[in-house]
């Protein structure tokens, strides 16, 4: 086991994989930006560097200050959180070259798996069903006989694309050629990747993934399934486990097909494949994330394994020590991200408590909310062993969480978790369209 991890993030995730971290003994270097120098992972960490100015681009995704500082630190893994570094094949290749071990799936699997359209490839030879669509095209002329041939309504999406950036839906052949430009633009100036390619658009349907675990020893495990179908923009807002969708019968199906998909991939780590679940019941293969997800907090609460120091674990050679008949999916969970909606200074500061609620959040009283970074401020998760029990301890919590100094989201959550369609679980990826 490691003796010392360097966490390449900031924010919320960075605190959660500090207190992994000191639950297993293991010291924490923490980096952070000038704009970041009074944050909580700085003062929960054993030692703290500062790796440069407020941009992203000048301190978290600088991967050489970081592989740099790593070494000066003498630690001997980097955990690159979500987000920035999180699949960046480069760096991971870097922290090799270093010495250093990067705690995610190895760089060729990892560059092979996170270009979409290379991985639909490589689906397609497991029992899973992908959705209809093309490799990276290379022209526009190429982009319009594609998506005569799939037929419209298509979804435009970036091959290196993450978190919900660099999708577009074309209704028909007079939006494909502006909307292909933008595309291309966007992707090259988020990703430093500007390719694209099309997919069916499947409509109604629900967003599921499915976490798994795998090891270099060849044991893979499925902890069931997310429903992140309450988005707005292509960003997630509400994810609960398992979902109100899936029968018990379609989901250990479909877990036994995810666990046979990431064995024959090779993959190892913790990773997610996401589908798309439409009114026939149909789950249609979208991609798959080769990194810790942001939800990962409401798997977490429902089958009581800690994805991030299984990530750990993994990432020294330890052995996966449990088996899929180990797994209990009893019971209902639900997480609802708080964002931030203005900048500013955090002042009165309550967090909800009692049984089964946990708020993953970087804030105390006094943290600059900077426009530098993501909006997300925390995330109020909670367990029941009813969905209906779930709801009645999500709206308690969410009605004593206090955040003052920013605006935030907390009011449109009450909103949204009241909403009959989203109490009935009859909602989908529609629900967000009025609001």
């Amino acid at each position: 086991m490691f003796s010392k991890i360097l966490i390449a993030n900031r924010g919320e995730i960075a605190v959660r994989i500090i207190r992994a971290c000191k639950e297993m003994g293991i010291a924490t270097v923490a980096v952070y930006s000038q704009a970041d120098k009074d944050a909580l992972h700085v003062a929960l960490a054993d030692e703290s560097f500062c790796i440069g100015g407020p941009e992203a681009a000048d301190s978290y995704l600088n991967e050489n200050q970081i592989i740099s500082t790593a070494l000066l630190s003498g630690a001997q893994a980097i955990h690159p959180g979500y987000g920035f570094l999180s699949e960046n094949a480069h760096f991971a290749r870097a922290c090799r070259k270093n010495g250093l071990v990067f705690i995610g799936p190895d760089p060729a699997q990892m560059e092979r798996l996170s270009d979409k359209a290379v991985l639909k490839e490589l689906i397609q030879s497991t029992e899973l069903t992908v959705i209809p669509g093309t490799k990276a095209l290379p022209s526009i002329e190429e982009a319009k006989a594609a998506a005569e041939r799939i037929g419209y309504p298509v979804m435009l999406k970036a091959c290196a694309g993450g978190g919900g950036r660099g999708i577009r839906l074309i209704p028909s052949e007079g939006e494909l050629e502006e909307n292909w430009h933008q595309a291309t633009a966007e992707a090259l100036s988020a990703f430093g990747d500007g390719s694209v390619y099309l997919e069916k658009y499947v409509f109604p349907a629900r967003h599921v993934e499915l976490q798994i675990l795998a090891d270099e020893w060849g044991n893979a495990v499925c902890l069931g399934e997310r429903d992140c179908s309450v988005q707005q923009r292509n960003q997630k807002l509400i994810e609960e486990t398992p979902s109100p969708a899936v029968q018990r019968n379609k989901r250990n199906e479909l877990m036994a097909m995810a666990v046979d998909a990431v064995k024959k991939l090779g993959y190892v780590g913790a990773g997610t494949l996401e589908f798309l679940l439409d009114t026939d019941g149909n789950f249609w293969f979208m991609e798959m994330n080769v990194r810790l997800q942001v939800e990962h907090c409401v798997t977490e609460m429902l089958t009581g394994i800690d994805l991030v120091k299984w990530q750990i674990r993994i990432a020294a050679g330890i052995p996966i020590d449990f088996e899929q008949k180990d797994v209990r999916l009893e019971g209902s969970a639900i997480e609802c991200r708080i964002n931030a909606r203005s900048c500013g200074k955090i002042g009165l500061l309550h967090v909800p408590g009692g049984p089964q609620v946990r708020f993953d959040t970087c804030l105390v009283t006094g943290t600059a909310v900077t426009p530098y970074y993501d909006s997300l401020l925390g995330k109020v998760i909670v367990y029941a062993k009813t969905r209906e029990e779930t709801l009645r301890k999500l709206r308690a919590a969410l009605c004593e969480l206090v955040v003052q100094g920013v605006d935030t989201n907390l009011e449109q959550q009450l909103k949204i978790i009241g909403d009959e369609r989203f109490v009935s679980g009859l909602y989908d990826l529609t629900f967000m369209g009025g609001r």
